[in-house]
């Protein structure tokens, strides 16, 4: 008999979030206050299991010379909104930090909110590799992509 014939299936992963949109705005409110004290800057809209949806709402310390969201904040929001998706794989981790944070721009943002779509491609005991892709909101075509690397804490 083949042995391949006789092994038991593999357990179905839990692939729930480990925390609730309200728990993420909880915990964000809590640890990292800074994010939000100027009034509501960054809003999660949706979590998953390893995913999230997070919009900057774009005011005018958002903006460069010429009139367009800048650069740092368009990388703030995909490190929040990467750290975000993190949280709903991982549950809550103050210690997660970004290990390393690629972005490359690919089109002018539009004078908007932008909006980050954040998936993570593994997330291990000790690191996680995720992507986000940036869109000004209602436009389809993205502004930017990112890639990120986390490093996870050890438990205990």
């Amino acid at each position: 008999m083949d042995a391949t014939m006789t092994q038991k299936p593999r357990p179905v992963p839990d692939r729930s979030p480990r925390m609730t949109l309200d728990e993420i705005h909880a915990f964000l409110a809590a640890e990292f206050p800074q994010i939000n004290q100027d009034g509501p800057t960054y809003v999660v809209e949706d979590i998953g299991y390893g995913a999230a949806r997070m919009r900057l709402l774009v005011n005018e310390r958002h903006l460069r010379p010429g009139g367009t969201v800048s650069g740092p904040a368009m990388m703030a929001l995909a490190d929040v909104a990467l750290y975000v998706a993190l949280l709903g794989a991982i549950g809550p981790v103050k210690l997660a930090v970004t290990t390393n944070l690629t972005i490359n721009f690919l089109r002018r943002p539009a004078l908007c909110d932008v909006v980050a779509e954040c998936r993570y491609l593994k997330v291990g005991r000790t690191l996680a590799v995720g992507e986000a892709t940036l869109r000004s909101d209602g436009v389809e075509d993205p502004i930017a992509h990112v890639t990120a690397t986390y490093a996870i804490p050890p438990k205990g």
